[in-house]
């Protein structure tokens, strides 16, 4: 068995993570939509890191600034301390058991939402409440999955036969 090279699959992930974030949900549920595009990126930059640098989350950001209508730059912004975060703490983050490690992206995308948050209140847009505090734990449940998911189709084998 050899390993086999998927060019396609981060491109392809990148894209159903934006789609997920455009995806029509219950305006009751709207507030607590994960953070797609951070998990993702997140997974690559532990596990594929030669892929992803600051320049390529500043410009998927801007990408989904565009898609997700949001204010130019802030999804830019928020990507790109996620990439610059999980860039210093890779060594450590990426040896730590599935539980710590969703742990640690919790704890990522709760700095993402202190960030949301301050820039909300910097440029003077109405608070967002109280709900989208909750992302982070949904986002840190969704690790595991997301992860063994994304794993299984970038590790696949070839059977030789």
């Amino acid at each position: 068995m050899s390993r086999t090279r998927r060019p396609w699959l981060f491109p392809a992930s990148i894209l159903v993570a934006l789609l997920l974030g455009l995806l029509p949900l219950p305006a009751m549920l709207l507030p607590l939509r994960p953070y797609w595009l951070a998990l993702v990126l997140a997974y690559w930059l532990l596990e594929d890191h030669e892929r992803v640098g600051l320049g390529l989350a500043f410009m998927i950001g801007l990408l989904a600034d565009i898609a997700f209508g949001s204010l130019l730059g802030e999804q830019a912004l928020r990507l790109t301390v996620i990439t610059f975060i999980l860039q210093r703490f890779r060594p450590q983050l990426r040896f730590y058991p599935m539980a710590q490690q969703a742990l640690a992206i919790g704890g990522l995308l709760l700095n993402d939402q202190v960030i949301v948050t301050a820039a909300h209140f910097v440029l003077g847009q109405p608070s967002r409440g109280w709900m989208p505090w909750w992302t982070p734990l949904i986002g840190a449940a969704l690790w595991p999955p997301l992860f063994v998911l994304l794993d299984g189709l970038r590790v696949g084998r070839k059977h030789s036969g």
